[in-house]
């Protein structure tokens, strides 16, 4: 395997780089689930029946703390890529460490927020609007616990393996993929809960 030490260590192969483009090609494929999720909401948000609308149920407390929180973790993310390429292991850590803790503390909030749903009669099959809406929050859900396994599994390998071009390339893999949630997280807050909340 020839590497190149003139790349960042994550692109220092070409087999890491078609690793990173072949993930570009997977971030696409989850970008039309989530354009799919968001199409099915907006047709069917008014479609409330006897349950409740998004303006009885949104709070907009918990739902900035999880905004606060998601986008803090993609800074400290970035961080941790950014002394990945230093060649810094343990701040490397310590910045993937803290990315995971507020994602732990992100899916926390939302947990709490769904019981707060399920208590005010807004369940999966109360009506078309909490089914799309439960289920494209869940969706988003589902994928920051899959990241925070994921990255759990990546601090294991560096801890073990150190900074390699492999561990590198699945550490920048990762940060993309969490940078995503962010973004879809950005979606989500504009679109559902700021705009059900007006």
């Amino acid at each position: 395997m020839k590497v190149d030490h003139s790349l960042p260590l994550e692109y220092s192969t070409e087999e890491n780089q078609l690793k990173i483009l072949g993930f570009w090609i997977f971030i696409g494929a989850e970008i039309m689930l989530f354009a799919t999720l968001f199409a099915t909401y907006f047709t069917l948000e008014n479609r409330t029946g006897n349950g409740p609308t998004g303006a009885e149920i949104f709070e907009i407390a918990p739902v900035i703390l999880e905004t606060i929180l998601l986008l803090t973790s993609s800074f400290t993310i970035g961080l941790g890529v950014h002394a990945m390429r230093l060649g810094r292991k343990k701040a490397m850590m310590g910045f993937f460490i803290v990315t995971l803790v507020l994602g732990l503390g992100f899916l926390g909030v939302e947990i709490f927020e769904f019981m707060t749903y399920a208590h005010e009669g807004a369940g999966i099959q109360t009506s078309a609007f909490t089914s799309i809406l439960l289920t494209t929050l869940g969706t988003h859900g589902a994928h920051v616990t899959v990241g925070l396994f994921w990255g759990l599994f990546i601090l294991i390998q560096v801890k073990k393996r150190g900074l390699t071009p492999e561990t590198g390339n699945k550490s920048f893999i990762f940060s993309l993929y969490w940078h995503f949630l962010d973004v879809v997280w950005i979606f989500i807050f504009s679109f559902i809960y700021l705009k059900g909340l007006l």
